[in-house]
């Protein structure tokens, strides 16, 4: 593959999926296509540059789905899943209370053990929340993955990853050599393939946006556009989760960071203007009164028995 050929590569993988691949990164590049360039019978990087500037609609999906780093696992990183425990869901359950309906997208979801792993979570409240609905949303851009997440099937490296040997006795049944989800933890999750560079309006509004570890591979204009598309899909009074180490400050003026909680974004004084078209005053400081039922996360300390609290907000 000539130097021109691997900078053509570059700006199409950038233009269809955002990643931002350096000459430090070649190497990646190579091994990775190395392995569609087998898979589809061609002989070299070369061939496969030049069928993708032919417009080969079937090798453009199968070098994007290749580039994807499709790391993930069940409870990945522990804190998000705290935060939306002890503070997303107890602040959307008074906000939402005449509603009864949150929806959640997870964005880049992969093979689907953060969506799933979500569910499980809204799982153990279900039943002290009667008449409430939740929708959890999971896209990615690969089929591929899509596919995988739908079929719930998971291998034994897989499930050991994150997964408490509790909730493993609990949401899944052997099925060969792979444990299968359940359909009752299943049927919270709509899988949809979906390029975060693409218009997302027909997905609608969501209360919760989970968006983890992925700008970490955008250059930084592409993390603006990304952001902002985020931003129009969250409610006015909704959350964004992104990863550890990712966060939106300097990149979107949408978005204020919790300083408390690593990842959590609400929408800033300029965001809710973006949304309403008019000057409000700044989001109240975030709560962190406690959910009324508190499941277990893994990775954290023991939880005391679930209990209703009744508690007065504005919102009645």
């Amino acid at each position: 593959m000539t130097e021109s050929e691997f900078a053509w590569l570059c700006a199409f993988l950038r233009r269809r999926s955002g990643l931002a691949l350096s000459a430090q990164k070649r190497y990646l590049a190579e091994g990775r296509l190395g392995a569609v360039c087998r898979r589809h019978a061609l002989p070299d990087l070369c061939t496969l540059v030049h069928r993708l500037m032919a417009g080969d609609r079937r090798l453009e999906t199968a070098t994007v789905a290749a580039m994807m780093t499709n790391e993930t696992l069940f409870f990945r990183d522990s804190y998000p899943f705290a935060s939306i425990r002890d503070l997303v869901l107890p602040t959307l359950q008074s906000a939402r209370r005449a509603e009864r309906v949150l929806r959640i997208w997870c964005a880049a979801a992969s093979s689907g053990q953060e969506p799933y792993s979500i569910a499980m979570l809204i799982d153990e409240v279900r039943p002290i929340l009667p008449g409430w609905r939740f929708e959890i949303l999971a896209t990615d851009i690969c089929d591929d993955m899509v596919e995988r997440g739908r079929t719930g099937l998971y291998s034994q490296f897989e499930v050991q990853r994150g997964l408490p040997t509790r909730l493993l006795l609990k949401h899944f049944t052997r099925d060969g050599e792979r444990w299968r989800l359940s359909e009752r933890i299943r049927q919270l999750v709509t899988f949809r393939t979906h390029n975060l560079l693409e218009p997302c309006q027909h997905l609608g509004q969501f209360d919760l946006i989970l968006c983890r570890n992925i700008l970490i591979y955008l250059d930084r204009p592409t993390r603006g556009t990304v952001l902002d598309a985020l931003h129009r899909q969250m409610r006015p009074d909704g959350f964004l989760m992104l990863g550890a180490t990712e966060t939106a400050q300097g990149v979107s003026d949408l978005f204020e960071a919790d300083p408390n909680r690593r990842g959590l974004h609400r929408s800033s004084i300029a965001g809710a203007r973006a949304v309403r078209g008019e000057t409000v005053m700044r989001p109240a400081a975030l709560s962190s009164a406690p959910l009324r039922a508190r499941p277990s996360v893994p990775g954290s300390a023991p939880r005391p028995p679930l209990r209703l609290v009744t508690r007065t907000t504005a919102n009645g």
